[in-house]
């Protein structure tokens, strides 16, 4: 299976690409630095897993993935309170996160089963 012309896979590296452009003015570097690393973590993982020989390993990554996704969810709902990222553009965000992780247990799921 080509990893590229998987959905979960196009939709989360558009919100790495969104999360680094969209944080490009915050001026707390390290904190940029870990939502962008969470970010990329992502289709990373995924990309990874997918290129993997056996389910198993395809799983354990795309399980990373969904670690990750859980964790730049996390940062953004700070971010937001902390006031570094606008509230309508941390409910976009977050919002994908949540859609993202579910399709990853789908794909977990349909791999693994």
């Amino acid at each position: 299976m080509d990893f590229e012309k998987l959905e979960v896979w196009q939709r989360s590296k558009s919100l790495a690409v969104q999360v680094f452009l969209g944080l490009q003015g915050c001026r707390d570097f390290g904190f940029r630095d870990q939502l962008g690393r969470s970010a990329l973590s992502i289709p990373s993982n995924i990309a990874e897993g997918m290129e993997r020989g056996s389910d198993r390993e395809k799983c354990h990554y795309l399980r990373i993935a969904k670690g990750s996704c859980a964790e730049l969810r996390t940062q953004l709902i700070i971010g937001s309170e902390i006031g570094y990222i606008p509230d309508a553009l941390a409910t976009q965000w977050v919002s994908e996160t949540r859609e993202l992780s579910r399709m990853l247990s789908g794909l977990i799921n349909r791999i693994s089963g």
